[in-house]
């Protein structure tokens, strides 16, 4: 029973790996097939001299096939565990209300001592989740106050609006097309509103 679970595991582990750790887990086994003929065709034929060269060759794919499936392996656990720690760490600068990088690895490390060899990569996640929870922040904070300037400004063109906006609110200077972008958008719902 326990041989059929590490089978299970690893097939799971074979279909999540990507297609070229796949693709390399393949010539191996072919090479051991013909391996396996040649050994059998020079123990009929008496061929001492083949055999033994054809069973060097066979335990080298054996070797292989072994160092593979031990990548495979390997990079599996590695993915699931950068998924775990995004997870944690994610919920962590949530809960906490971080904004600095620094104090929430030393913090996330304090509360969860077991990850403080993976400091590093700590540190390199927080960056990620932190760029993304304040581009989010920036978008929902666009979205709010664009819905309100709009309505007080319908009659004016998409133009117009986005000047007014951005002269309204500079921060929002750095990315023009997304403020036009979200304007149209809200131009647009408004407009079939009012035809409805």
């Amino acid at each position: 029973m326990p041989r059929s679970g590490r089978i299970r595991s690893f097939i799971l582990e074979y279909k999540g790996s990507p297609k070229l750790e796949k693709v390399s887990f393949v010539p191996p086994f072919i090479i051991l097939a013909l391996e396996v003929i040649l050994i059998t065709h020079a123990y009929i034929l008496r061929e001492n001299f083949v055999i033994i060269l054809t069973a060097i060759l066979l335990v080298i794919s054996i070797i292989e096939i072994l160092l593979v499936t031990l990548e495979i392996h390997e990079q599996y656990q590695m993915g699931s565990f950068d998924r775990e720690l995004t997870i944690r760490l994610d919920d962590f600068i949530i809960e906490r209300h971080a904004e600095n990088v620094k104090k929430t690895v030393e913090d996330f490390i304090e509360t969860h001592p077991g990850y403080a060899v993976y400091r590093n990569e700590i540190y390199h996640i927080a960056c990620q989740i932190m760029e993304t929870h304040k581009a989010e922040l920036w978008e929902k904070t666009l979205t709010t106050r664009m819905g309100k300037f709009i309505p007080k400004n319908e009659n004016k063109s998409v133009k117009e609006i986005i000047r007014d906006f951005v002269e309204k609110y500079p921060e929002y200077k750095k990315d023009p097309e997304k403020v036009y972008h979200l304007a149209s958008q809200i131009l647009e719902k408004s407009k079939k509103k009012i035809s409805k």
